[in-house]
């Protein structure tokens, strides 16, 4: 039985076979649930605390 993950960048639950696993330089292991969360989090180096839309910036508070 897979396991559900949450996104690394925003935090939402992401469904058993949808996603996608970036295994960095170093060896850690980051999940992303859509293209936006990937491109916002490795491609324009954005913290998930500073953009609204995030569910991280809700738990924050």
């Amino acid at each position: 039985m897979p396991k559900e993950m949450t996104c690394s960048f925003c935090g939402r639950k992401i469904e058993p076979g949808t996603g996608r696993m970036y295994i960095g330089p170093r060896g850690e292991v980051l999940w992303f649930c859509s293209s936006k969360c990937y491109k916002n989090a490795l491609k324009l180096k954005r913290k998930a605390r500073n953009l609204k839309w995030t569910k991280r910036k809700m738990l924050l508070k």
